[in-house]
């Protein structure tokens, strides 16, 4: 996207990320959960972040609904505005990394595409993919929101997994098998990521 902005220059600021995360005790890091409708995303994203606010950091989830009441609400479900609306929390998501936050995202992100290019705009190691891993027949069996009966009887058009596709990661930093394991054990593995890489303690 070509920025139609002109004659503006980066300010730095005098306090870093560095001295916010000093101040924090722990590092900011970007966790971007990925999958499909129903897959368990938005309830590990926030199961996590009760886990980490307990442990005294500074955190924040961004849920792919609520972004779509404000921030995003101008946009609808065509491939180019998923784009565009991953393009918005991916750099939403960096400015709170300056800001000292672990952030936590849960959208379904379909296209591995826009993913790696929201990657593009950290650092190395600072954002970090995690595959919530449920098969379609899973979510479909769950639809809490009736959102794939409704899909299936073709009253939503482009809808993941069903209409429009979802392309699963290749590589992710973790992949959690949120059809069949427990919140908790999926809980407990982000956790350990998070103290392998350095973000929280021991």
């Amino acid at each position: 996207m070509k920025d139609k902005s002109s004659n503006v220059v980066w300010h730095a600021n005098a306090v870093t990320r560095a001295d916010r995360e000093q101040r924090n005790g722990h590092r900011s890091l970007v966790l971007w959960f990925t999958g499909l409708s129903a897959s368990g995303k938005s309830t590990l994203a926030n199961a996590v972040e009760e886990e980490l606010h307990r442990l005294g950091c500074n955190t924040f989830v961004l849920d792919g609904d609520n972004v779509r009441h404000g921030l995003c609400s101008d946009l609808g479900f065509s491939l180019e505005d998923r784009e565009e609306n991953l393009r918005r929390i991916g750099e939403t998501a960096k400015l709170m990394l300056e800001a000292g936050v672990l952030v936590l995202t849960a959208f379904i992100s379909p296209m591995r595409k826009d993913r790696e290019r929201v990657r593009s705009l950290f650092p190395h190691g600072d954002f970090l993919e995690i595959f919530c891993d449920a098969s379609l027949d899973v979510c479909e069996s769950r639809d809490p929101k009736g959102l794939y009966r409704r899909a299936r009887a073709g009253e939503i058009g482009e809808f993941t997994g069903i209409s429009s596709p979802y392309e699963a990661p290749v590589n992710p930093e973790l992949s959690c098998d949120t059809g069949c394991d427990s919140v908790e054990a999926s809980v407990a593995k982000v956790l350990e990521l998070l103290r392998e890489r350095g973000v929280i303690a021991e």
